[in-house]
């Protein structure tokens, strides 16, 4: 057992019940092949709870300075994380991000870039377009519905692909891609209260 595997059930023990986490639409994850995974971001712990509701493994990219972190620059590589540049434009992180979805991993991104300081779906940013359109990558929206409050339901809805072919096809920017996107998961959330 690798560490992701081992670190996922470990989490999942704890944050399942703490938070009585319930999932929707895992089907629409495919079992096979790239999947981008957006979803809005309300709490420190989206990307584990993300994690677990999957049914496949998730990389994220997180904040270079964890990296430096003594501990956490051995961990989070092992944990499928890959360092991003916070505030500009990181083509190294970028190319990492779609080699991992060419491949044919599972990438979970935050459009929103940072956390909702008041829980409200907001503005992404082009970067979540950058991948759906750069990539062959099945396009998933997640919506995560809090609070993140001890024995109150915290829901995890994932929501049917997005027709990217369409969108490639009336060559679309990534501005509008992200605006796609974030309407799509502001729906699920929504549609799931």
């Amino acid at each position: 057992m690798n560490l992701y595997s081992f670190a996922k059930g470990l989490v999942k023990t704890i944050l399942t019940p703490a938070y009585r986490i319930r999932t929707v639409g895992k089907e629409h994850i495919p079992e096979e092949g790239g999947v981008l995974i957006c979803a809005n971001h309300i709490n420190v712990l989206d990307p584990p709870v993300v994690g677990i509701t999957s049914p496949r493994p998730v990389s994220f990219m997180a904040k270079e300075e964890l990296f430096k972190a003594p501990v956490l620059k051995s961990l989070l590589p092992n944990l499928n994380a890959f360092p991003v540049k916070r505030g500009m434009s990181d083509r190294e992180a970028l190319r990492k991000g779609l080699a991992q979805l060419r491949d044919g991993h599972v990438v979970g991104l935050f459009p929103e870039g940072t956390r909702s300081k008041d829980g409200q779906i907001g503005k992404g940013l082009a970067g979540a377009g950058f991948f759906a359109l750069r990539s062959d990558a099945a396009v998933v929206p997640c919506a995560i519905i809090g609070p993140y409050k001890l024995s109150k339901r915290l829901k995890v809805v994932y929501g049917k692909p997005i027709n990217m072919v369409e969108l490639k096809e009336r060559k679309a920017s990534a501005v509008e891609v992200t605006e796609i996107i974030m309407n799509e998961i502001k729906q699920l959330s929504d549609n799931h209260r």
